[in-house]
């Protein structure tokens, strides 16, 4: 007869849509959709957690160096806000696996998978800010006022650009 009538699938499967409506191409159950979230926020977050550490780490034992009574107050200040901004982005990377641990039994997966995609955004704003301070810094006390201005707008124009408007502005045009 030449019609065809096109048979609904009798599980959950059907192709997911992308935050903007877009179909994305895959064809799974939203819990199926909540796991392959997960498995890739807990990837993402292990190798910024990673450069987190270290950056912690350097940021933990500068005051403990010979020549650090000779820095400026300027200098100081620079290296507390710029500590203070890497911990807590630490502490931001570090909470969505003590949120899973608590509540994975719990049936809260999409709480934890929106919740821990939030804290990975926020901890990369401090380390945008950590990074930039980091590089101020040491520009600061190896070349003076000047180069520290401009490594410093450099690092936050180059690192905010890449991180945050590249993508922004691919999400604008969508």
């Amino acid at each position: 007869m030449g019609t065809s009538t096109q048979i609904e699938p009798t599980d959950e499967r059907a192709e997911q849509a992308d935050p903007v409506g877009q179909p994305n191409g895959r064809h799974e159950t939203s819990m199926e959709r909540l796991d392959r979230n997960s498995i890739e926020l807990m990837g993402q977050l292990r190798v910024a957690g990673t450069g987190i550490q270290v950056l912690l780490a350097f940021l933990l034992i500068v005051p403990f160096n010979a020549r650090w009574s000779e820095v400026s107050a300027f200098d100081r200040d620079v290296y507390f806000v710029t500590l203070l901004c890497i911990a807590a982005a630490a502490a931001l990377l570090i909470a969505p696996t003590v949120h899973h641990r608590i509540l994975f039994h719990r049936g809260e997966k999409n709480y934890l998978v929106s919740l821990g995609n939030r804290l990975a955004i926020i901890a990369m704003v401090l380390l945008t800010i950590g990074l930039t301070g980091i590089l101020l810094l040491i520009a600061h006390v190896l070349f003076g006022g000047v180069a520290a201005g401009l490594v410093g707008a450099a690092a936050l124009i180059g690192v905010a650009g890449l991180w945050f408007g590249l993508p922004l502005r691919r999400a604008s045009r969508r």
